[in-house]
């Protein structure tokens, strides 16, 4: 199937579409100039479609749009699927309609409709559910890890049940260790494990959490909570379509799909999902990716289809998305999760050691060991587990392990009372939330009142919290001059002598900072 399908993705026509023109009885279509008339029609609309829409979108919702009829004053173009039909009518249908207008004046309508799947041309590779004819291109359309797309799943996966014809698991595989039963619970997170769990035991009534956004720091849980939400829907609903990646997956299969002109297969696949997890949202990038991601997420929350996403920070504060996206991730529930405490650690220690006894029944760790680990190492469950490691492998040839000793081994790692390390992307994130202003406000050159007092504290605790110099705080706060930020740390040294209200400000600033620091 070459003409002049490179060109336009793939577009077909006529008899060879699959879906020919009405003939009257005198054999000649009943409009002007007949078949070949339309045919010529269309072949300049999809040239001029084209060059006002992009290569990109055009390939995706008109790749295999095609003329399906031209009879008595009415055009049909036809789309393989219900949700081409409905995206296009909602968001195209005028201008293709003008476009035809132009050629053709006197047409008294242009429609879209949905083309049957068994008069499709026979060397047609269409995405339509076909339960008797699994796709033949399944392994290019599918998304990695494992799209098991209902039937027409050809290929073997390791995460496909025998016992569950209709279960999917997207994207990135799922860790058999991340469970609601292995994770542990506590005050820094037990609101987002008591939301993650509703969302995975009752679906249809959580849609309140929709979309459910989780936000913490490096290492405390999320990737755990989410493919643990993941692991229970499967386990209660077989049949349940969930897609689970990271938010760099789904950069890589689109940006894939779009250069193999299979985006529009891909977004069919996502269409009817039932719940979809994003992990680490803070690296999705791109302009036309976030749009397809933007498209993704309004097509399922319109449907009342759960979205669970993840990132390292509060959906207002990831800057790199666009404003359309964070509003979306803004209109549900947004929940964080903190740093263990000490309750927390103990039992996380116990559980690891738990597990490796299951391996080696003969390994002994004495309670007071793990209690001076967990009271030690403050950080999060990742450098808890990273010391916890090192206390095995060192247990293997030093059995008799004394806290100095451990101390020692830990030092490098986990310095006991050496200073907290503070960030000024941290500062700069908790003082502007803290002002309800933006990071970008933060950083712009606007001199408002409202942005500048917010901007002189930020550059005060950088100056007072972090070892950076004057001249590196003036590059993170948007490129300015040293003598900037020598003047804000005055203006601020000077006003909190005499206000106790910015006193007060300031002191609850550093607490958060530190906080976030720990």
């Amino acid at each position: 199937m070459k003409r002049n399908e490179d060109m336009f993705g793939g577009i077909e026509t006529g008899d060879r579409a699959g879906l020919p023109f009405i003939i009257n009885n005198g054999g000649e279509s009943t409009m002007r100039g007949g078949a070949s008339e339309a045919h010529s029609i269309f072949e300049r609309l999809r040239a001029q479609l084209q060059a006002r829409v992009g290569a990109d979108v055009y390939s995706s919702w008109f790749g295999r749009m095609k003329l399906a009829e031209a009879s008595r004053g009415v055009v049909r173009l036809s789309v393989p699927t219900a949700f081409l039909r409905s995206w296009i009518n909602n968001h195209y249908l005028s201008l293709i309609t003008e476009l035809w207008k132009k050629e053709q004046p006197e047409i008294l309508r242009l429609e879209i409709v949905v083309r049957s799947a068994t008069r499709s041309a026979p060397g047609l590779i269409e995405a339509e559910p076909a339960p008797a004819k699994p796709a033949t291109r399944a392994p290019q359309t599918a998304l990695g890890s494992g799209v098991l797309a209902a039937p027409k799943q050809t290929q073997p996966r390791a995460a496909v049940r025998d016992s569950a014809p209709r279960q999917s698991v997207l994207g990135s595989p799922l860790d058999g260790r991340y469970t609601f039963d292995s994770f542990v619970d506590g005050p820094s997170n037990r609101v987002a494990f008591a939301a993650a769990r509703t969302v995975a035991e009752n679906a249809s009534t959580s849609i309140r959490f929709n979309p459910l956004f989780v936000h913490a720091s490096v290492g405390l849980g999320k990737t755990h909570l989410l493919q643990a939400i993941a692991a229970e829907s499967l386990a209660r609903r077989p049949g349940s379509r969930v897609v689970y990646l990271t938010a760099e997956y789904f950069m890589w299969r689109f940006a894939t799909a779009i250069r193999d002109n299979n985006a529009l297969t891909l977004k069919e696949q996502l269409r009817d999902i039932d719940l979809l997890i994003i992990d680490d949202m803070q690296f999705l990038q791109g302009k036309s990716i976030q749009h397809e991601f933007c498209h993704l997420i309004n097509m399922l929350l319109d449907s009342a289809k759960q979205v669970v996403v993840a990132a390292d920070r509060p959906a207002s504060d990831l800057e790199s998305l666009e404003p359309r996206v964070r509003s979306r991730l803004q209109g549900g529930v947004s929940l964080e999760m903190s740093a263990p405490d000490m309750a927390m650690r103990l039992s996380m220690l116990r559980q690891r050691l738990e597990a490796a006894r299951s391996e080696d029944q003969t390994l002994a760790i004495p309670d007071e060991i793990l209690e001076h680990v967990a009271r030690t190492v403050t950080g999060s469950g990742r450098e808890l587990e990273g010391a916890f490691n090192q206390l095995l492998f060192r247990q293997s040839f030093e059995p008799q392990l004394t806290i100095d000793r451990i101390d020692e081994l830990l030092g490098h790692m986990f310095r006991s009372g050496e200073p907290k390390r503070v960030r000024i992307e941290d500062i700069q994130r908790i003082v502007a939330r803290h002002y309800n202003v933006s990071k970008t406000e933060l950083l712009s050159n606007r001199r408002t009142r409202t942005i500048v007092k917010p901007r002189q504290v930020a550059m005060y605790l950088a100056k007072v919290m972090t070892p950076r110099s004057l001249p590196e705080i003036g590059r993170r706060f948007g490129g300015r001059d040293h003598t900037t930020v020598l003047h804000a740390v005055r203006k601020i040294e000077g006003l909190s002598g005499t206000d106790e209200k910015l006193e007060q400000e300031l002191e609850l600033l550093r607490r958060l900072i530190n906080d976030q620091a720990a």
